[in-house]
């Protein structure tokens, strides 16, 4: 198939290097040059123009935001793509926007199928990302070489658009949530002046660990907050949670965790990695964290 993949962050670069490696005619797409390069080193073919999506079989989509699906879903763009083409939106957003890109796509003959992932760079890299999907059977068909390519496991959740992004809501929820609980446990650990690696090593074999625990926790142990997933994501994704919910949900640890990551991208941390909201914590505890070099000014 021709693949048009676009954003090559940490999960989208590992679906193009799959994608490609799978024998897919694929071009990356991404503003920023680092993450073409990158792409390029593993022997795609990348560009900084969307106009290169033209006649493109599927149209795969790891950019950040609703905002940002929105200015590459232009109606010139999806006229462009190849008949009986279709769009795979990876994005997080809510199942309204999934509900409104799938018209707007089905709407001129293509397929749409919402599709959010999970798992992180490492599984994304290897091709063993979880997507959670919904769309229309011919949209799952025509995706299927390429979901087959970027993971593990496809969870069919049903025939329509918003299906997927509800299910990824819940998702994130925890993520949000779990990834604050590591924080706190993280930066109570530096408090009591215990070995953050001997920590790590014990709680992952014992019931208090979980997937975010073993995933993060060691980027707190190692003082490494470069961004794989990034404070301001969390921001946006636990946003989405807390809208579903509006009024007629009881949420108080996700709006806890909320507050959590909101300050810390408030203080500066909106583009660091999403375990860097322990060094909020730590901070107002006067205690310092490996790789915050900035703990002493705030004890």
């Amino acid at each position: 198939m021709k693949v048009s993949i676009i954003g090559l962050g940490s999960m989208g670069l590992g679906a193009a290097i799959n994608c490609y490696r799978a024998g897919h005619d694929v071009v990356g797409s991404d503003l920023n040059p680092a993450a073409l390069k990158k792409f390029e080193l593993a022997g795609g073919r990348s560009s900084d123009q969307l106009a290169d999506a033209a006649n493109s079989d599927a149209l795969l989509i790891f950019v950040v935001n609703a905002n940002q699906a929105e200015q590459i879903l232009s109606e010139s763009l999806l006229t462009s793509l190849a008949p009986d083409a279709v769009v795979i939106n990876c994005v997080t957003i809510t199942p309204a926007a999934a509900q409104g890109f799938a018209e707007r796509v089905e709407r001129i003959g293509l397929h749409y199928l919402d599709a959010p992932v999970s798992g992180g760079a490492a599984k994304a890299m290897t091709g063993d990302m979880s997507v959670m999907g919904s769309g229309s059977p011919r949209a799952f068909e025509r995706a299927t070489p390429l979901l087959d390519a970027i993971a593990s496991k496809v969870f069919t959740l049903g025939t329509a658009a918003g299906d997927g992004s509800r299910m990824k809501t819940i998702n994130q929820l925890l993520a949000g949530v779990h990834i604050a609980a590591v924080a706190e446990a993280m930066a109570l650990a530096g408090h009591l002046q215990m070995d953050l690696h001997r920590v790590l090593e014990v709680i992952s074999e014992c019931a208090g660990t979980s997937w975010m625990f073993e995933n993060r926790g060691p980027h707190i142990a190692n003082g490494d907050y470069a961004p794989l997933s990034s404070v301001d994501i969390f921001v946006k994704d636990l946003g989405i949670v807390s809208d579903a919910a509006a009024n007629h949900a009881s949420i108080p640890m996700t709006r806890t965790a909320l507050e959590l990551f909101a300050n810390a991208s408030k203080t500066g941390m909106g583009q660091m990695d999403d375990s860097a909201v322990a060094l909020l914590l730590a901070r107002a505890a006067g205690v310092r964290l490996p790789g915050d070099p900035t703990a002493e000014e705030h004890a």
